[in-house]
Parts: structure tokens; sequence; C-alpha cells
């Protein structure tokens, strides 16, 4: 299995749901909060906002939730301490992880994460000491449906400045695509009757690491879920492969 861009394919993968709605809605709003401090609390004219509010609607987030995240992003105030933060470090096996964060308090943050690391095998390191082995780029995932004509896909994924496409995955197609194009491919594909589930900028792995050792995969798996459930993270990237009947076992 490979680690893909982010532990959150894994998540999809395991089916996982998470019954904890008001953990959920807390950090979708701390998302929210972040984009509108950053870029403004226009969704039209503020790309990370509109993708933070669809992921927080594909979770079930009311709207009045999301509309006070907004307002209280760009109009400041109690939204003043709230930052984003990037960790980097190592896990299990020499596996690079980059954890984007959304906090009022950094030393609780990386206080909670630094335990982790420590506990199952891995070590918290300094800024740019994994950075250098991710590349950011677009993801448009499009329903891998039965009578989905990819070469179609395909193609007018390209007419609209898309990269290339990915089908090794069982339910969807990846569309790549530079993250400035995003938005637009989005639209384009929904436009010609494709179903698209999601679409973000994310981080890619420019390599992946195989982990053979049975033991170093239970470790780095356990950290990874750790590290997802912190209340502060808001995506985990890590450039892992390894046999996907482990992640079931392990996690399942």
């Amino acid at each position: 299995m490979s680690g893909h861009s982010k532990w959150a394919n894994i998540k999809r993968q395991k089916a996982v749901v998470d019954a904890k709605k008001g953990a959920v809605y807390a950090r979708m709003s701390r998302e929210i909060i972040v984009a509108a401090k950053l870029g403004g609390g226009d969704v039209n004219a503020n790309f990370r906002l509109r993708q933070a509010v669809d992921r927080a609607k594909a979770e079930g987030v009311p709207n009045d939730n999301i509309a006070r995240a907004i307002e209280k992003g760009a109009g400041g105030g109690a939204a003043g301490n709230m930052e984003e933060l990037i960790y980097e470090g190592y896990g299990p096996g020499g596996v690079a992880i980059m954890v984007r964060c959304a906090t009022d308090n950094r030393n609780r943050t990386a206080g909670d994460l630094r335990s982790y690391f420590a506990k199952y095998g891995g070590n918290l390191g300094d800024t740019g000491c994994v950075s250098w082995q991710f590349k950011e780029r677009g993801e448009v995932s499009v329903a891998k449906k039965r009578n989905l004509d990819e070469e179609a896909l395909l193609n007018a994924a390209l007419e609209l400045g898309a990269e290339d496409i990915d089908n090794s995955q069982e339910e969807v197609v990846l569309v790549v695509c530079p993250p400035s194009l995003v938005q637009g491919i989005k639209d384009g594909l929904n436009s010609k009757g494709f179903e698209v589930l999601s679409a973000e900028a994310t981080l890619s792995p420019q390599s992946t690491v195989e982990i053979a050792d049975k033991e170093a995969a239970k470790q780095l798996m356990r950290l990874l879920d750790q590290v997802e459930n912190q209340d502060d993270v808001q995506q985990v990237y890590a450039n892992f492969e390894m046999d996907p009947a482990w992640v079931q076992e392990f996690l399942g």
C-alpha cells in the first residue's frame, strides 16, 4: 500500500467513522478560521477557505458553525491567537512525516506531537528536515463508477490544465494538477458530468519508503493514528508503502 500524499487516504480506505462530532466540528472550525484569517472571508476569492468550507460540509458541520468560523477568522478578535504551524519529523523505518496544524497554543501542540513521536519510535525534527521530500500539488478525486470512461476523463482533465490522472485506487481516479488549477478543474469536470468527490491542494511525496518489518509498520500506524487524532492537527502527510493487510490488522 502506498502512503500516497496524506494519511487521510488510509482513513478513507478503512471506512473510519468518527463518532465524536464535537471534535470534528472544532477541528473543521479551526481550519476555516485560519483560512479566513490568512485570505479573507470571501469563499469565492479565497480558494483555501472554499476548500475548508467544502471539507466541513462533507463532515456534516452545520452552516451556522461554518458562518461563525468565517466571521471569527475574517474579523480577528477571538481568532487573533490562532495560527497555522507545520511540524516535521521521522517515524519508524525512516518514514518522513509532515503535520499541518491550526492552534492557539503552540506549546501544547508541540508537546503533544513530540510525546507521540517519542512513544512510537520516531522523532520530531527541525523545520525543513523532511519538507524537501514533498511537493505541493493539486488533486481532484473523481468517483470510479462502473461506466466511467477514463479516456474521456483524461481528455477533459488535460483540456482543463491537468497534468495526468492516477487510476491505481479502487474507488476514485485522481486527477493531478497544479494547485492553482484545482477549483477550475473541479468545476470543469462537474460541468462535464463527472462526479467529483473532493478537490484540494496537498503535499505529495517525491519518493516512498517501503516498510518491510511488521513491528515497524505497527508502530508507524499507531503513531499516525495518534497524531491524526490530536485536536489541533488538520492534515498529516507521510511517504511510506506497506502491505495493505497490515493496515487492516493494526487499525481495522
